[in-house]
């Protein structure tokens, strides 16, 4: 296992988890790529790179017509000496304009994993989880030194690949594109699979298969975005859940991000994904240095599913940081569609006490408590209680509700600032702004400048005072508004570029700064809900609010979509009443419940109204929730039934010891004398017996006992499966309590 340098061939062997990932230095220097997929036994690959002469494609060695960068698989391309395909570094300089000739000239191989400076990042928590490899290529002319970082780690199949930049010539380098990794595939022969969507639709899954041209996923809104997602996956055409070879890329930021796939004329394609280059640029003065994101590479060759589990299991343990990783997550009640902006002290404590009846763990109050905020068109920047709702604050309210034996979290909006409110009176500047254009509004408010030191502190401090009181444990951290005029006052005409790279630096460093200072307090990030799903945010913040569309049926694509990368303790999940908010669908109460356990379970409904039924129901559901939390935060999730293929959809958790299990399943429209269907489950032991207990259905005191209850082998139910019981109406669905015997 780790990371081999065989020094006659000038060859790299990384072994991470079940793959291997091969680089060699080849003729003068050049680096190329050879190889990620299954592990190979070898230190090295006996057979050459393949070369031959093609028309139109230069040499930059002038005699050996053979070889060209044009065709050289390599593994930080550039721009400027014959390869034409999309490249990874773009740059102007004085001296040589925007050619680039970047040669090998050393490496050093280290235990363990090495931070970056001011970027989240995967971690490890003993060198012996893993070995660094860093290369330093370097040009000559300028001066300008590629170090190339990949960390292998033992136990999964996952490559973690970062690039630093650092000028070591005597004049500035202006950086207009920097990738954060960039991969070169010998065929074209694979299916595409991105995440796409708007508000209240995040990443629904697109399969599309690659063919010639440059296609990419972007986001040039300051954020990662409800429309696209900074992750793909490239997968075998027929690849299943389980079976083929699937790769994926995900790129650790949350602001502007590209993710670039170049197919050339000889059906080679180049994968690869960093900060967007529109907008961006960065002056690099002598001696400085440049840190890119962390892009994570990963391989399965047992399908989809595999190399979701294995993604889920690395960012749940080697990314999300901080005391709650770990920790079961707490069963909340939003007051947000109970009562939005009209509330007091008594209706939050009525509304708690109804909560802490069912079985609620966590009461947040979101948005309304601060300034002079009656609607969304004031006070945000404004961090002060509002007396006329809360006349004796905070801390009287949360001590109440701690009293009912709740926890107390808070919904703030930290990166914006209204117009009306008394932070932009005092301080115009503080917003993103152009000098000469008018500021854009959106819901009302702008863009704090998180490139500014000052505002930085001043958000950190007003946060801090308030989290130092009321006896916080929870905060919901939203983000309601993309990025327009983007310039910053503190920045010279010529710097405006890095406007939104310094903003995410700035933010990052606040919520660190946040997330130290008050380790007992559970960070959920929210952007309009999913537009800001990313791992920049959940190494600071272990969950998301995934979408603020909560119509069940709805988020089966949602939340399928988003398991193809996140872990589900990454995924909050809330039931909400019906009419739906956002859809107006009619959801039975039960299916709304069992969709929400697919995540951090929470109730976003005026329980103050619920009738007795739907109390017990929800009792029964907090109740069941608590015996799978478990399962749900920390098991293996496989999925059974596709919803974007299907009338249904159905999912499980395994635990790791394959002790105990939860499958659930959904079906969408009702169908008139329908066929009886089996339900094939995953991830079982087959030499072990399990106990199953089904969970709804229809008419269960009619059922025979045996549909209710079941003892039986793994092996029949992985390979004959269960049968699903009857299902009256549209939106109905059961679940399966599975515990080896």
């Amino acid at each position: 296992m780790g990371i081999s340098f065989n020094a006659s061939t000038r060859m790299f062997h990384l072994r991470a988890g079940l793959c291997s990932y091969i680089l060699q230095v080849v003729d003068e220097g050049y680096l190329a790529h050879r190889f990620f997929g299954g592990q190979l036994v070898e230190d090295r690959l006996a057979q050459p790179l393949m070369r031959t002469m093609r028309p139109f494609s230069p040499s930059p060695e002038g005699s050996d017509t053979d070889f060209s960068l044009d065709t050289l698989p390599q593994e930080y391309p550039y721009s400027g000496r014959g390869d034409f395909r999309t490249p990874a570094i773009e740059i102007q300089t004085s001296a040589a304009g925007e050619t680039l000739d970047l040669r090998y000239i050393g490496h050093r191989i280290a235990a363990g994993k090495i931070s970056l400076p001011g970027l989240p990042a995967t971690y490890v928590e003993d060198p012996e989880e893993g070995q660094t490899l860093e290369i330093d290529l370097v040009d000559g002319l300028t001066g300008l030194r590629v170090v190339l970082r990949y960390t292998a780690f033992v136990e999964h199949s996952v490559i973690a690949r970062s690039v630093t930049l650092i000028n070591e010539g005597e004049n500035p380098i202006k950086i207009e594109r920097i990738m954060s990794a960039s991969l070169d595939l010998a065929d074209a022969e694979y299916d595409w699979i991105h995440l796409a969507g708007a508000w209240g639709r995040e990443r629904h899954p697109v399969r599309e298969r690659l063919g010639p041209g440059v296609r990419q996923v972007e986001s040039r809104r300051g954020a990662s975005s409800h429309q696209a997602n900074p992750a793909a996956v490239f997968a075998r055409p027929g690849v299943t859940e389980s079976h083929g070879e699937a790769w994926a890329i995900a790129l650790v930021y949350s602001g502007n991000f590209s993710i670039t796939v170049d197919v050339n004329q000889y059906q080679n394609t180049r994968v690869m994904a960093g900060i967007h280059p529109s907008g961006f640029s960065w002056s690099l003065l002598p001696e400085a240095s440049f840190h890119a994101p962390e892009v994570l590479l990963s391989f399965s060759d047992a399908g989809l599913g595999a190399l979701s589990r294995g993604l889920h299991k690395l960012i749940r343990t080697r990314l999300a940081s901080g005391a709650h990783r770990d920790r079961l997550r707490p069963i909340l009640l939003n007051n947000w569609e109970a009562t939005y902006f009209q509330f007091d002290r008594a209706s939050l404590v009525d509304l708690g006490r109804s909560g802490a009846e069912l079985g609620i763990e966590l009461f947040v109050l979101d948005d309304g408590w601060f300034g002079h905020r009656d609607d969304d068109t004031s006070s945000l920047g404004d961090w002060v209680v509002d007396l006329r709702k809360l006349p004796d604050g905070l801390e009287d309210v949360s001590s109440e509700l701690q009293r009912l034996g709740l926890q107390f979290g808070l919904w703030f909006e930290p990166e914006m600032v209204s117009s009306d409110s008394d932070l932009y009176r005092l301080h115009p500047d503080w917003c993103l702004h152009v000098p000469g254009r008018s500021r854009s509004l959106g819901r009302h408010q702008l863009v704090l400048d998180y490139s500014r030191d000052d505002v930085c502190d001043y958000v950190t401090e007003a946060l801090s005072d308030i989290l130092s009181k009321g006896a916080v444990t929870y905060v919901k951290w939203d983000m309601n508004r993309n990025m327009t005029e983007v310039g910053s006052a503190l920045l010279p005409a010529a710097r405006q570029g890095e406007t939104a790279h310094r903003y995410m630096l700035g933010l990052y460093a606040v919520m660190a700064a946040l997330t130290s200072r008050f380790p007992h307090v559970l960070f959920e990030s929210c952007s309009g809900g999913g537009g800001r799903f990313d791992l920049g945010m959940l190494h600071f913040m272990p969950q998301v609010w995934t979408s603020d569309n909560t119509d069940a049926i709805d988020r089966l694509p949602i939340q399928f979509g988003t398991s193809l990368i996140y872990p589900s303790s990454a995924m909050g999940a809330h039931v909400s009443a019906v009419p739906n908010h956002q859809v107006g669908r009619i959801t039975p109460l039960e299916t709304r419940g069992f969709v929400a356990m697919m995540g951090n379970l929470g109730y976003e409904l005026d329980v103050r109204q619920s009738n007795e039924e739907d109390r017990a129901i929800i009792r029964d559901q907090i109740c069941l929730y608590k015996e799978i939390r478990p399962l749900v935060l920390f098991g293996d999730l496989y999925r059974l039934r596709d919803p974007k293929e299907r009338n249904d959809a159905a999912w499980m958790y395994v635990s790791e010891d394959k002790g105990m299990a939860f499958a659930t399943f959904i079906r969408i429209l009702a169908r008139a004398n329908p066929p009886l269907e089996t339900l094939r489950f995953c991830g079982l032991d087959p030499l072990q017996h399990y106990h199953i207990r089904l969970i709804g259905g229809d008419g269960l005191e009619h059922l025979p006992l045996e549909a209710v209850t079941l003892t039986t082998g793994g092996d029949e139910l992985m390979s004959v499966g269960v049968v699903i019981p009857p299902l009256t109406g549209d939106y109905r669905g059961c679940a399966w309590r599975i515990t080896a015997i």
